[in-house]
């Protein structure tokens, strides 16, 4: 399928159709085989999936403050936000980020890992700018902070050596994958199971990475990347969306499908007991969304 694609695929759209079908496969053959995914892919590597709450969207300070403390009672050990401002909105901009920063970890305190995306928004000038405004805060990881395809822009803001650096997310292949790790471009990789190529492609991604002792934390939550993360030592933590109202598309597993897990303490757990991945669709929701077929 990659091969018949290439001339208009390679990467987008084209592979994450892919990934839907060989993922659809692994489900098949965990229900087949009545195992569960994780069990197929070598077995549980962890009692249970640290997972860190991943939202906190630029909005009035005191709100993200009472977002961020509710998390942190709800047992979450670390959590993500999300910056509001890029190169576009000057010197006041960065200002702002760093208030969206500041705020986040003077409510939950220093025990709490914090991570913060960038979401492909910056350029190498504007991050190298942003990296010792953001130092102080000791971030766990500075995410995609710019385009996917700038390697070395990744790889100049890695040797700075003042934050880890994370990406992956928009790589679609495994040859991308070697290119930013021969590159030592990034501290942290974030494939997404449903754009890489499916599990099939995920774990060899995982098995290349763990060569050279950089961790793998896909992007988002979901049982196609819990079970790829719940197989792997290198994994030491999944993405979890809290349920909230679908708002850009990220909580719409919650209502379509019947299986997710839920966090509790800051980890969730995978049932040795289903067969595949665990999840069917709600069949009567899908009425309360507009599929395009």
């Amino acid at each position: 399928m990659y091969r018949q694609t290439m001339a208009f695929g390679r990467k987008g759209v084209a592979m994450v159709a892919i990934s839907a079908v060989d993922i659809a496969i692994w489900d098949l053959l965990g229900k087949a085989t009545k195992q569960p995914v994780f069990k197929l892919l070598g077995g549980r590597t962890k009692r249970t999936i640290p997972v860190y709450a991943s939202r906190l969207y630029s909005q009035p300070l005191d709100e993200l403050a009472a977002e961020a403390a509710a998390y942190k009672q709800q047992g979450f050990r670390a959590m993500k936000l999300r910056f509001g401002w890029g190169p576009v909105d000057g010197a006041a901009g960065m200002q702002r980020n760093v208030e969206l920063v500041r705020t986040v970890r003077d409510t939950v305190g220093d025990e709490i890992d914090v991570m913060a995306d960038a979401y492909m928004g910056w350029t190498l000038d504007y991050a190298r700018r942003m990296l010792p405004l953001l130092e102080p805060f000791h971030l766990r990881w500075l995410e995609e902070p710019v385009i996917p395809d700038d390697i070395a822009g990744y790889a100049a803001l890695k040797a700075a050596n003042r934050i880890p650096i994370a990406g992956g997310e928009h790589e679609h292949t495994i040859y991308g994958f070697r290119e930013l790790l021969d590159a030592y471009a990034v501290d942290y990789i974030q494939f997404d199971t449903n754009r890489v190529g499916g599990i099939t492609q995920a774990r060899k991604v995982q098995a290349m990475a763990e060569s050279y002792s950089v961790p793998v934390v896909p992007h988002a939550g979901q049982m196609h990347n819990f079970h790829v993360v719940m197989a792997s030592l290198n994994s030491p933590m999944a993405e979890f969306f809290p349920i909230v109202d679908v708002e850009i598309g990220n909580e719409l597993f919650w209502y379509i499908f019947e299986g997710e897990p839920k966090a509790v303490n800051g980890a969730i757990d995978l049932s040795d007991d289903v067969s595949g991945l665990g999840i069917t669709i709600k069949e009567d929701a899908l009425k309360n969304f507009t599929v395009i077929e």
